[in-house]
């Protein structure tokens, strides 16, 4: 039995790698597969995870356009009802966030609209392998069809006025925390989320440690008497996990694992998601091991976006 504490890493990292690179990383958190990692590794995972349609990791990146365009133009855009994209008008046209995931449901749908299928154009031609088996036949010209469409840079979107960067700025944060609070934090609906498996991860393998890890519980202090009681019940716990798995499938076995199993999740949303996120879960009304984890991310947050 392992028992580690509760941390969290925002994933700036990720932020200056590609769109395939970043989709690999979150995605291999489900099965814990990240020894799978090599530098040629990325497109393949990505192919064969859209192909499976796995649509959750394609989650887990955005990309922002900047279409230009007379003001009239984009009521074709809005006739399509794209309810997955964030869309906000500028002067000049508007300027489009949405996921990998977004982007490929709405070409399904309404890959015959000039801007929808501009903007797929531009995508496609920044990074080919999101998009195989559903990009329309007919690409749009984006000049020929009266429209200045560009994938607009990290940088860029990080120089946006406070107003735009809340909406089209995504950040992901991976914790490591115990299911009680993941539980919690899958009610964020505008959120999207990959997290570990206990269904498929089998904790008696060697890249576990052959144990379960246990989040240490707040509540308690080492060394008291409710602590050592908490202690038994963990170590019992993965006894009859690990006699379960002897004779039966991880998805079986984990039903006997409690809410203190370590876990590791990676919540992915905008600025404007964040804020609200920090407004709920850093109270002192907030369930206190989520504060825990909450109140320190929040700092983190101001110091990189004073703004916010």
């Amino acid at each position: 039995m392992k028992i580690v504490e509760p941390s969290f890493a925002i994933q700036d990292d990720l932020d200056r790698s590609s769109l395939a690179v970043r989709l690999e990383a979150c995605g291999r958190i489900c099965y814990k597969s990240e020894d799978k990692i090599t530098e040629d590794s990325a497109i393949p995972f990505v192919t064969k995870v859209s192909a499976h349609g796995h649509n959750s990791v394609l989650e887990m990146a955005v990309a922002t356009v900047e279409v230009t365009c007379r003001p009239a133009r984009l009521d074709e855009l809005f006739a399509c009802q794209p309810k997955f994209l964030i869309i906000d008008p500028t002067p000049a046209g508007c300027i489009v966030t949405g996921s990998i995931r977004a982007y490929r449901e709405i070409a399904l749908e309404h890959g015959d609209n000039p801007i929808v299928n501009g903007i797929l154009t531009v995508l496609h031609g920044k990074a080919p392998y999101l998009f195989e088996g559903i990009f329309p036949a007919d690409k749009v010209r984006p000049r020929e069809a009266g429209l200045e469409i560009r994938k607009m840079s990290l940088s860029e979107v990080d120089k946006m006025p406070m107003p735009l960067l809340r909406r089209h700025r995504h950040v992901g944060v991976r914790f490591i925390v115990n299911r009680a609070v993941t539980h919690e934090l899958v009610r964020h609906r505008p959120c999207s989320f990959l997290q570990e498996s206990q269904r498929y991860c089998r904790y008696s393998q060697d890249k576990f440690g052959n144990q379960v890890t246990f989040i240490k519980p707040m509540f308690f202090e080492k060394g008291t008497a409710e602590y050592s009681l908490w202690q038994q019940a963990m170590e019992e716990t993965e006894r009859l996990y690990l006699q379960l798995l002897e004779t039966s499938t991880p998805q079986a076995a984990r039903t006997v694992l409690p809410n203190s199993c370590k876990t590791e999740i990676i919540m992915y949303c905008n600025l404007a998601e964040w804020k609200h996120i920090f407004s709920l879960r850093t109270t002192q009304a907030a369930e206190p091991s989520m504060r825990e984890i909450m109140i320190p991310l929040a700092a983190e947050f101001r110091k990189r976006y004073p703004s916010l």
